[in-house]
């Protein structure tokens, strides 16, 4: 029986000659494949817009003016009404402050204590289980023993009160209280005095036209200008199935072997020929395939901090493959900060600067 490699959603399956028909058409046995979605494939194009029309331009020359004077009217004769307040005397008036009434005295009720026993939870059995220490079966339950066990009822003293005597009044009487205001009343009532105001004239200056405004036109070309656009020049969405290394596939990260200084995203001369070697050549043949780039830190530092570096170095090596041709979406930048640690080096362990630097590199893998 034939049996061929294939890789679907970023991992390995096998597969027999009765699913042939979802198998890529002329595979070979012993090797590797992905199954993939062909991009959208873009052209740039240049194109000459009008970015301002040709249009007519006004020049305006403005009027001229000259002054005269002129007497106006500023203020037109009137009369004033002057108003005289009334006078006022004060009267004393007699009123009750507070009213004659009766109170009401309260007698509080009287209570006694009592007491009463409530079960607050009953009497019960049941099954417990316990596994046994240093079981020698691998199947757990070889090792449970059940012991039926009785727990007593549980009772609460619940202290009351009762009513020996209820609540009553008594009443108890409130004396009036009679008082006095003062009132002020018209002695002399308010009037309204008419008083003539005459009018009042000034001299003013003023500008009046002595050329009118005119206007001149001239004609102002058009402005154009060369821009570079994005087109569209073949859908994607084809299901492809490329041969790829089935080292490349295997399950795990494939280590992109570029070191980072300290604290630093920043790419090398000789980590660019690295990404060169595995990375740029590998999506340059395979123009279908998408890959995840996964950066890491060693465990030095704020953990928060080693997130958000490790996220920058993948997006670095994410930004040098677009740099050269490589379609961003083509591309996964995916920090792990500390969490991936090769080797024994974590918080507060003493290691050599050799052995933390393995923990500060970049791996990679081909996804769908």
């Amino acid at each position: 029986m034939k049996k061929v490699y294939l890789l679907m959603a970023s991992a390995c399956l096998f597969a027999v000659q009765t699913f042939a028909q979802e198998l890529p058409p002329d595979a070979e046995p012993g090797k590797c494949y992905i199954k993939c979605i062909t991009p959208d494939e873009f052209e740039d194009v240049t194109e000459t817009v009008v970015v301002s029309p040709e249009y007519k331009k006004l020049v305006t020359y403005p009027a001229t003016f000259k002054t005269v004077e002129e007497r106006v009217l500023v203020k037109e004769a009137s009369k004033k009404l002057v108003y005289v307040p009334a006078v006022y005397e004060t009267v004393e008036v007699p009123y009750v402050k507070k009213e004659k009434a009766t109170n009401l005295e309260v007698v509080p009720a009287v209570f006694g204590n009592d007491s009463k026993v409530i079960e607050t939870y009953p009497k019960i059995g049941r099954w417990e289980y316990t596994e046994l220490e240093d079981c020698p079966s691998a199947n757990k339950e070889d090792c449970m023993v059940a012991c039926f066990v009785e727990y007593p009822a549980k009772n609460q003293v619940v202290p009351f009160q009762t009513l020996t005597s209820d609540a009553t009044t008594t009443p108890v009487p409130v004396a009036e209280v009679p008082a006095t205001y003062k009132k002020q009343v018209v002695k002399t009532p308010a009037r309204v005095e008419e008083v003539e105001i005459p009018a009042e004239y000034a001299t003013i200056k003023r500008q009046v036209v002595d050329q009118p405004a005119r206007t001149e036109s001239e004609v102002v070309p058009a402005v154009t200008k060369t821009i570079t656009k994005t087109v569209l020049v073949k859908k994607g969405g084809m299901t492809v199935w490329e041969e790829v290394d089935c080292n490349l596939v295997s399950g795990t990260p494939n280590l992109l072997p570029i070191y980072y200084e300290l604290a630093s995203a920043r790419l090398t001369e000789d980590s660019k020929k690295i990404i060169d070697e595995h990375l740029l050549s590998l999506m340059t043949e395979k123009p279908n395939i998408r890959v995840e780039i996964m950066s890491h830190t060693d465990s030095r530092g704020d953990d928060d901090y080693n997130m958000a570096l490790s996220q920058q170095r993948a997006q670095s090596v994410v930004n040098y493959l677009v740099s050269r041709g490589i379609n961003r979406s083509r591309l996964v930048a995916k920090g792990y900060g500390e969490t991936r640690l090769v080797n024994r080096c974590a918080n507060g362990v003493d290691c050599t600067e050799e052995e933390h630097q393995q923990n500060r590199r970049t791996e990679f893998r081909i996804i769908r």
